[in-house]
C-alpha cells in the first residue's frame, strides 16, 4: 500500500460515536444518487500513457532497462518482506488467472485460462477453471490441479510452519480437486467468497507450494520453474539487478525483447542515470519529471473521464516559458531522446486523523475537520501543475473507474466553515476560551499517543505505500532553537512561510525541487502487520440538545470575548493544538506541501497544528504505526477488491490475547460493528451487483465516521526513451510484458491514446 502506519490503543471508549451521525437520512445523499446513475464507478479520470504501438511496429530484440526501488529479499509475493519488485517480477514470469485492465477491473487472462466461473452454489460454491491446454512450467510439465491445491494448503493458514503474510480467501477453500480431464480445476469454498478471481494470481509451482521449507526458501533467491514470457536468469545483489530472459517454451506469442533488466537505482540517482543512457524507462519525481520534459515536445496524454485529452507536457515545464535558464538548456539537450509520460497511479493520498484517544476520539471533532477542509483546492494544488485532472477522490475503497467505486463523500458533507465551527463548538471547543498556563515539559491538547502511549499490536504482512513529494515551507526556528532545527513549526506563525503555502493553487509544488535530478520513492514500506478498528460510546440527542459534552465553553448566547475570533479554540484550559507529522525526507516535499495548506484550513475554525517533520525511516513505524500523531498524510492502493483487502484498514480494533488493542492495518484506531458486518455480507455475496452495493454502504459509513479522508489520486510520472513501446505509466492495468519493446527505426514515436 505509500507514506503509511499502525499501533494500539488502552481501550474502547476512546474513540466517542453519535447517533446522529449515523442516522439514515446521513447517507440518504450517496444512496439516492446511486440508485439514479446507472453506473456510478464512471471511467478512470485519466488512461494509460505507455505509447501503445502494434506488435509489427515493435522490433525483435534489445534490452531493456528498467528502474526499480530495490532487488527484492523474496521472489515469493505472498511473504511479509516481499516489495513492488517481487510483484514486478511475478507479472513477468508466474501464471495469473487475472489480470487488471485499464480501468482497474479484473480480466481473465487467457494466456493461462479458458474460462473460469461459479458453476454451483448450493450446497456449496463451487468454481470451474478451464486452464489453456498449451500452458506449461518452463520444465515443460503442464499446469494443473495439483498447482493449485498446494497454494492453497500452504496460504490457508492451517499449516503454521508455512511462514506467510496472508490468507485471505485461501481460508474459504474447502477442497481443490480435478475436473473432468486434466486441463479443468474444481474449487470448492466452504464459505461462499465473493472475490474468488483474487485467488491464484499469481500462481507458484507445486515445487514452490509443495512443502514449508520450499515455501519458507525455495522461491527467495531463485525461481528454478516459472510460467511466463520471461524467465529469472539472474539476480545479481552486488551490482543491484534483476535480469530477466525470454522463456523459450512461452506458448503464446514470442515477447519481442531479449531481455528485461531490472535495475536498483534510488530516485534521487535517476536523472542522472537516464541522462548517462543507463536506463531506458524509470519513475520519477516531479523535479526530474520537469527536468526531462523540457527535451520532448508536447504530445497529447491520455483522456480524461470526459474523452477530452489532458494538457500536453508543458505543464510540466510549469508557466509557458519565452526563454530558457542556462541550467534548463542543458537540461534540453541532456535528455534529448526521452519523453515523460504521466497517468494516475491507482492509489489515493488521504489525510489519517488518530482517533484513539485525545481530540479526535470525539467524533465531532472528526467530523469539523473533515467539513473545514477544501479537497478540490488540495487535489488542485498538487495535479494541476502537472497537467493531470484535479478531482477529489469520492471513495475509500475504490477509484473512478473501478466497478466498486461511488462517490459518497455526501455522507460527511461538502466544505462548509460554517457547519465545522458548529461542530467544534457543540463538542466543547470554543473560540477564545480560557487557557491554562503550560508548565514546561507539558503538552497541549494531543493524541495521548504523542506522549508515550503503548499497548497496541499489528499483525504481520501487509505494506504501506510510500509518502509523496513536494516542497513544504521551511519551519520558523523557536528561540530555543537558535544552534538546530528540531523539524516543529506551527502553521499561521511563520511569519509568511505558510502564507506561501497557502498561495495559488497552480503553484507548483515541487519549488526548487525542479532543479535537482530526482529524490526517494513516493513512500515507504509499511510496519509488518495490521487489520482493524473501533467504536465508542453514543451521545444521546438530549446531550446534543444540551451543548454537547461538557467543557469550557460559553453558555447560550454569551458574547465571545474581544478577540476571540482570532484565538484558538479552547476547551477544560486546553487549546485545540494538533500534532500534524510530516516525513522530512527531500522526496516528500509535496506531502509537506499539503500539511501546510491543511495547517492553514482548519486556523480558519479555530484548529492550531503544529507540523512536525520527522525522519523518512521513522515516519511510518515510530509514528503512524504506534499511533504517535493527531494528523498525517499517507497513502493506500486501489484494490480490485476492496472487500478482501480494504477489510482491514477499517475494521474495528479487538482486544488481542494478552490484553492489548489489535488494530492491525486501521492506524486511525476508528471503526464500527456495522463497517465489519457489510465488509462481512459482501464477502460472502455472490451476486456481484449486491455485493458492489454493500461495499458502497460500507463506505458511506466508512465517511461518516470521518477516520480518513481520501483527498486526490496520486500522480504516476514516468521518464522513457521516446522509441519504447507499450510501457510507461500504466495507471490500473496490468503490463503486457511481451509486447513491450523499441520502435523499429522507420516507426516514428505515436502519440498516446486513451482506451475506449
Amino acid at each position: 500500500m505509500s507514506h503509511d502506519g499502525i499501533g494500539r490503543r488502552p481501550g474502547r471508549s476512546a474513540v466517542m460515536r453519535s447517533v446522529v451521525f449515523l442516522t439514515a437520512g446521513v447517507l440518504a445523499v450517496p444512496a439516492l444518487a446511486g440508485c439514479s446513475d446507472p453506473d456510478p464507478a464512471g471511467k478512470p479520470l485519466a488512461g494509460q500513457d505507455i505509447a501503445p504501438a502494434g506488435r509489427s511496429q515493435v522490433a525483435d530484440g534489445g534490452t531493456l532497462r528498467w528502474a526499480v526501488d530495490a532487488v527484492p529479499e523474496t521472489l515469493n509475493t505472498f511473504q511479509s518482506d516481499a516489495d513492488a519488485t517481487t510483484t514486478r517480477i511475478a507479472q513477468a514470469t508466474l501464471p495469473s488467472m487475472f489480470r487488471l485492465d485499464a480501468s482497474g477491473r479484473p480480466e481473465r487472462n487467457p494466456a493461462y485460462l479458458e474460462s473460469a466461473k461459479i458453476v454451483e452454489t448450493e450446497p456449496k460454491q463451487v468454481v470451474l477453471y478451464k486452464l489453456n491446454q498449451q500452458a506449461v512450467w518452463s520444465d515443460g510439465r503442464e499446469i494443473g490441479a495439483a498447482d493449485f491445491s498446494a497454494q492453497w494448503r500452504a496460504l490457508s493458514g492451517r499449516d503454521s510452519a508455512y511462514w506467510t503474510a496472508r490468507n485471505a480467501g485461501y481460508d474459504r477453500i474447502e477442497k481443490i480437486e480435478r475436473g473432468g480431464n486434466d486441463l479443468e480445476v474444481r474449487v470448492t469454498f466452504g464459505r461462499p467468497y465473493a472475490d474468488w478471481r483474487s485467488l491464484f494470481s499469481p500462481l507458484y509451482p507445486k515445487e514452490v507450494m509443495g512443502t514449508p521449507d520450499s515455501f519458507n526458501d525455495g522461491a527467495r533467491r531463485k525461481l528454478k520453474v516459472s510460467a511466463g514470457p520471461f524467465i529469472v536468469k539472474k539476480i545479481d545483489r552486488r551490482n543491484g539487478e534483476i535480469r530477466l530472459t525470454r522463456n523459450p517454451r512461452w506458448w503464446e506469442e514470442r515477447a519481442k525483447l531479449d531481455e528485461v533488466v531490472l535495475r536498483a537505482v534510488p530516485r534521487g540517482e535517476r536523472a542522472a542515470q537516464l541522462a548517462a543512457g543507463r536506463l531506458d524507462l524509470a519513475e520519477v519525481d516531479t523535479g526530474a519529471a520537469r527536468r526531462i520534459a523540457l527535451a520532448a515536445p508536447p504530445r497529447p496524454v491520455p483522456a480524461s473521464a470526459s474523452g477530452t485529452p489532458l494538457s500536453s507536457a508543458s505543464p510540466l515545464m510549469g508557466p509557458e516559458l519565452k526563454s530558457l535558464t542556462p541550467k534548463q538548456r542543458r537540461d534540453k539537450v541532456t535528455f534529448q531522446g526521452f519523453e515523460v509520460r504521466k497517468s494516475l497511479e491507482p492509489a489515493y493520498t488521504q489525510l489519517a486523523l488518530n482517533g484513539g484517544d485525545g481530540p479526535f476520539a470525539d467524533e465531532r471533532v472528526r467530523r469539523a475537520v473533515a467539513r473545514a477542509l477544501d479537497r478540490e483546492e488540495l487535489a488542485k494544488l498538487v495535479l494541476s501543475p502537472l497537467g493531470l485532472p484535479a478531482e477529489p477522490v469520492g471513495s475509500h475503497l475504490a477509484l473512478s473507474g473501478q466497478s466498486a467505486y461511488a462517490d459518497n463523500s455526501g455522507a460527511i458533507g461538502e466544505q462548509d466553515t460554517e457547519e465545522a465551527q458548529a461542530l467544534l463548538t457543540d463538542a466543547g471547543w470554543v473560540r477564545g476560551g480560557p487557557i491554562k498556563e503550560k508548565k514546561k515539559g507539558e503538552e497541549a491538547a494531543g493524541s495521548e499517543a504523542d506522549k508515550g502511549k503503548k499497548g497496541e499490536k499489528a499483525s504481520k504482512g501487509e505494506k504501506a505505500s510510500k509518502g509523496e513529494k513536494g516542497e513544504g515551507a521551511k519551519p520558523k526556528k523557536k528561540d530555543s532553537e537558535e544552534d538546530g532545527d528540531d523539524g516543529t513549526y506551527i502553521v499561521g506563525e511563520d511569519n509568511g512561510e505558510s502564507e506561501r503555502a497557502g498561495g495559488k493553487a497552480d503553484d507548483k509544488p515541487g519549488g526548487k525541487a525542479d532543479d535537482k535530478p530526482g529524490s526517494k520513492k513516493d513512500g515507504e514500506e509499511g510496519h509488518k502487520g495490521e487489520h482493524l478498528a473501533q467504536e465508542g460510546k453514543q451521545y444521546g440527542s438530549k446531550q446534543l440538545q444540551q451543548g454537547g459534552a461538557p467543557g469550557a465553553y460559553a453558555p447560550q448566547g454569551t458574547p465571545a470575548p474581544a478577540g476571540a475570533a482570532a484565538r484558538p479554540r479552547a476547551k477544560h484550559g486546553e487549546a485545540l493544538t494538533l500534532r500534524f507529522v510530516v516525513p522530512s525526507g527531500e522526496g516528500s516535499q509535496t506531502l509537506r506541501t499539503v500539511a501546510d495548506r491543511i495547517g492553514l484550513m482548519l486556523e480558519r475554525v479555530g484548529i492550531r497544528t503544529v507540523i512536525t517533520k520527522v525522519p523518512d525511516e521513522s515516519y511510518f513505524k515510530d509514528h503512524i504505526a504506534s499511533g504517535q500523531y493527531d494528523l498525517a498524510l499517507y497513502s493506500w492502493p486501489a484494490s480490485a477488491y476492496p472487500a478482501t483487502d480494504a477489510r482491514p484498514i477499517y475494521a474495528k480494533p479487538v482486544p488481542a490475547a494478552d490484553g492489548s488493542l489489535n488494530v492491525e492495518q486501521n492506524y486511525t484506531r476508528v471503526g464500527t460493528d456495522q463497517v465489519d458486518q457489510l465488509f462481512d455480507q459482501a464477502l460472502s455475496t455472490l451476486d456481484e451487483s449486491e455485493s458492489r452495493g454493500l461495499i458502497r454502504k460500507a463506505d458511506s459509513r466508512i465517511w461518516a465516521a470521518a477516520g480518513s479522508i481520501p483527498l486526490y489520486q496520486r500522480p504516476q510520472l514516468t521518464a522513457a526513451r521516446t522509441n519504447v513501446a507499450n510501457a510507461g505509466a500504466f495507471g490500473f492495468g496490468t503490463p503486457v510484458y511481451e509486447d513491450m519493446g523499441f520502435l523499429k527505426k522507420s516507426t516514428a514515436p505515436s502519440a498516446t491514446v486513451a482506451p475506449n
